[in-house]
Parts: C-alpha cells; structure tokens; sequence
C-alpha cells in the first residue's frame, strides 16, 4: 500500500508537463494572420469573417455559416431563426451550461428541463416526458464532446413537429455515425472561445441548410447586411434592413476569424492526436473501480472531436462512499493539476430558474410568459443531480510514457482509497461551475 500524498506520501508526478496540455497550438502562421489584422486596422469589418463562414460552411458540408461575438450569442439567433417566442417553451438538458437555456429568456420563451445518461448526454427516454403544445423546439447539446443519440432526438423531433437546435460548443467537428455533429438539425450553433477544443479567442458561430433560418439569424445580430455575401431575399424581412433586430450587435471582431482559418487548417490533424492520446489514458484506466471512462466507440463512425474538458463517471459506491470532492482532492495531490468534480450544476437546482425576475414583472422569469409554472417539471430531474463525474486531464499530444504517469496517480488513489474515508467530510453531489464553456 503506498501512502497517498494527500497523507504525507510522495507526489506520483513531482514534475509539471505543461507543454502536454497547452492549447491552441499558435504558430507563426496564426500570428501572422491575426498582425495583419492589427496593422490594417480591420477589425471590424468582414471580409475575413466572410472567408471563414465559407470555409466553416464547407468544413461542415452545409450551406450556410454566420460568425457571431460568442456561442451564447450564436445560440440566441439560433433560437430566433427558428421562431422561438414568447410562450414558447424548449426542452434542454439540465446539466450543461447556462448559455444554452438562460438565452430562451431574450425570446420571452422558458426551458423544459429534461434528465441526463450516465454519458452526461440528453436522455431520449426523458423527452416526451417534457413535451406540452407550447413546446416549440429541443436543443441538444453535446456535453464534454459526447454526441446526443441525434437519430432518437430527429425521430421524436419529427413525430411532434419540433425544431432542432444542435449546441456543438463541446465538440466541434466531432462525428455521429460518420456525420459532422451540427449537420443533424435544423440549426446548430456553437461556441469557439479561447478554452475550447476549436479555440479561437472569442468566437460563436451558426450553421445551417435551411436559407429562411441563416436570414433570420442574419437580421437578428447583423445589421450591415446588403452586400454580396449578406443578402434578405425573404421578403418579410427586406423591410427591417440595417437595423438588427435582436437589438444587439453580434459581429465578430476579424482578429478572431483571421485565427480561427488557420486554426481550421490544422483542427482534424490535431483532433486526431488528441483522441490518441485521450483514449490511451482511458485504456490504461480500463476495469478501474470508481472511475469509467465516457467515450464512444469510434467503430460505430462516432467520436470525441477534440474531446474538451473530458470527465469521468464517477461511482463514490464502488469506493467505500468516498465523495469526488475527497477522491479529487488527492489526485490533486498526486500532482493532476485539474482534477475537481461535478462540471455543471444541474440548472434546476439553481435560483435563478427558480425566483429571478428579470423583467421586473411580478413574476418569476422562467413563468413570466408561460401559462403554466414549468418549474414543476424539474421534480422528475433529480436523478440527474445524482449522476457524478469528476475531471481527468486533457491531453493535447500523444506521449505514452507521461501519459501513464497520470494513469497512475488515479490508480494510486483508487487502490488506497479506504486511507481516505477517514475525514471525509463532503458527501455532497451535482457540481462546481457555471461558467467558462460558452
């Protein structure tokens, strides 16, 4: 039995290795790219932007992409584009970031929430559960890289006559079934900030077939709209040209476009050497007690994509009990620098979708325009508050032999985890954050 570090012990790893997990890559040909947009003082306006929606189009094999500020805001033209409004309500999972609910709230519409698998992924089996006539639309959002079952999510779409919207901001160019995740609905949007798998500063962007919804999403957030490239041919919206009707400006500032097409060159290449290198780590985990890995089987034509902020199923009852803050805790000390459990509170728990009143009205937010207190649906969610996970590290390049360093340190903990039951004082579940992934 080796002494945990956490108790007095020897660290597993005594040194850092922070070149394995520095990310983006950023070479000459990215500060190159993003100088010329400095010197030139172009920053706002849109010919690069341009480019890269052709490229991002192409990359995706759709017709049409539009670049925006962030992902929460490509998100809200998504839910426009697709009439989302006031009344309406769309289903989403609970556990995942607040940007892909909080925004149905600029449409005066309000979130169903639905449960998650122990993939952390949108539980089919839970939609129908959520569907009423207001219902209008499902996002489904492909939590830490794992895509939602999207032939389940179509075939119930299409039976009840709902809209689609794909949030990819955790797995951008990721496969289901040998299909681009964001190609299955009718729109998807996602987010490209700086911390993620497609990382290019701060960035959203929308994609879709559909030409009525890249108008609308068009006139939503961008007002400069009558050249070549950005043209109303719906007639409705012909009248309300030069002025975005969302009210706000979504533009994207060319500095981040100019990176993201050079970031798009090299995205796959690199991808690729992640899901090595992740699935290597996860191999040598294989038959663990405590620990299970969530990832697909790549033979079924599915992946990863760049497998952003990759998480563990955690189960304390194979452990003694032993809480995943407490098991975290002494992975930390065994020198995994990012190791702490739970990603995203489940949304229904908190506050704000409880009594925040946004619109000084009286009411609660999310009732504000609905005819019934959709709060009441969150009961049924609580088998998602017990779903635990916990944060392993994500590995930029494939180096073996540092690699099963990490692997140890978590075997280590696991094979001496009765050493940590004493002083175990957490036993709570759910999460720790709210933020940083749109």
């Amino acid at each position: 039995m080796e002494k945990l570090a956490l108790l007095g012990g020897t660290p597993a790893i005594e040194q850092t290795y922070d070149e394995l997990f520095k990310w983006p890559i950023i070479t000459k040909e990215d500060e190159d790219a993003i100088l010329d947009v400095v010197r030139n003082n172009s920053f706002s306006l849109t010919d690069i932007t341009v480019k890269f929606q052709e490229e991002f189009a192409e990359y995706l094999g759709v017709k049409h992409a539009l670049a925006f500020t962030n992902g929460t805001q490509s998100i809200t033209a998504a839910m426009f584009s697709i009439g989302l409004g006031m009344g309406d309500e769309i289903i989403c999972t609970t556990k995942t970031y607040w940007g892909s609910a909080v925004t149905a709230f600029n449409l005066g519409a309000t979130p169903v929430f639905c449960n998650i698998d122990e993939h952390l992924s949108m539980d089919p089996d839970d939609i129908e559960r959520c569907i009423t006539p207001k219902t209008k639309a499902i996002i489904a959002v492909h939590y830490f890289g794992y895509p939602c079952d999207m032939d389940r999510i179509m075939e119930i779409a299409n039976k009840h006559g709902l809209m689609v919207i794909e949030d990819v901001s955790h797995a951008q160019g990721g496969l289901y079934k040998g299909k681009r995740l964001g190609t299955f609905g009718h729109v998807a949007a996602m987010s490209l900030m700086s911390m993620k798998s497609f990382a290019a500063g701060e960035l959203g962007i929308l994609v879709t077939n559909d030409r009525k919804i890249y108008e609308r999403a068009l006139a939503f957030g961008h007002y400069e709209r009558n050249n070549s490239k950005h043209i109303i041919e719906c007639e409705d919206l012909k009248q309300y040209s030069n002025i975005a009707l969302g009210g706000m400006k979504g533009r994207a500032n060319q500095v981040c476009t100019a990176f993201a097409r050079v970031q798009l060159k090299y995205y796959d290449e690199r991808c690729r050497e992640i899901r090595k290198a992740m699935n290597y780590f996860w191999d040598l985990l294989e038959g663990v007690k405590g620990l299970h890995a969530i990832r697909v089987d790549e033979s079924t034509g599915s992946n990863m994509a760049g497998w952003y902020s990759p998480h563990g199923l955690y189960k304390p009852e194979e452990l003694g009990g032993l809480s995943s803050k407490r098991f975290c805790e002494a992975v930390r000390a065994e020198g995994v620098k990012k190791c702490y459990e739970g990603g995203n509170y489940c949304l229904h728990t908190h506050p704000y979708f409880k009594t925040f009143d946004r619109y000084g009205s009286g009411a609660p937010t999310r009732i504000a325009f609905s005819d019934r207190d959709v709060r009441l649906d969150d009961d049924p969610c609580r088998p998602s508050e017990l779903i635990e996970c916990v944060q392993v590290p994500w590995f930029k390049h494939y180096e073996p032999k540092i690699i099963e360093k990490y692997a140890d340190a978590f075997k280590k903990v696991i094979d001496n985890y009765e050493s940590l039951l004493e002083g175990d004082e957490s036993k709570a579940v759910g999460g720790r954050w709210y933020g940083t992934t749109n």
